[in-house]
């Protein structure tokens, strides 16, 4: 049995449901988002609660059950609320300047990258108290699509990772970076 599908989904005042065959769409004051809803899972609206139920208890059934809630319930919260991440960039000479439309970032490269950003997420730089040694700026990505939050803020961490021995880099807000032991003088 699935814990996590069997849980009702409150749906807060403002936001419209709407359920169609193998498909959620979910509009509020922020954006207007659309999921899939895998077979055999069937959702149902009743006053402000949506519930995920299943057709039968065979086998790929249960997982998708907390699969099509989780989406739901992901949906809902980028609706009202929205998803954000947070990239921490460290090491001297690093910049990072954000526009409306894209990122440009200077990454010890011999050139500056540009980063176009998708329609419907927003960066902003700002400067924060933190304990790390060269740190420059904190990046902040939201959205309201946690799915596509969470990928871009993957593909500006890959531009350059964190450095095993400086921990240089860009590194999310709550990652801990150990750093290796260098050579040692003779």
């Amino acid at each position: 049995m699935s814990r996590v599908g069997k849980k009702p989904i409150k749906v807060p005042s403002g936001v419209k449901v709407t359920i169609r065959e193998g498909h959620l769409e979910v509009e509020g004051k922020k954006a207007k988002l659309s999921a899939t809803i895998p077979s055999g899972i069937r959702f149902e609206l009743s006053g402000d609660t949506l519930t995920a139920i299943r057709s039968s208890d065979e086998k790929p059934y249960p997982a998708y059950h907390g699969l099509a809630r989780a989406l739901a319930a992901n949906l809902i919260q980028g609706v009202t609320e929205g998803f954000s991440k947070q990239l921490d960039l460290v090491g001297i000479g690093y910049k990072v300047d954000a526009k409306p439309t894209a990122m440009t970032l200077s990454l010890g490269y011999s050139h500056p990258i540009e980063f176009p950003l998708p329609p419907g997420i927003t960066a902003k730089v700002e400067k924060q108290s933190k304990s790390i040694q060269n740190y420059i700026a904190t990046i902040t990505i939201a959205g309201s699509d946690k799915q596509l939050v969470g990928q871009v803020a993957a593909d500006i961490r890959s531009l350059r990772r964190p450095d095993a021995y400086k921990g240089k880099g860009l590194r999310y807000a709550s990652e801990t970076v150990r750093l290796k032991v260098g050579k040692k003088g003779a």
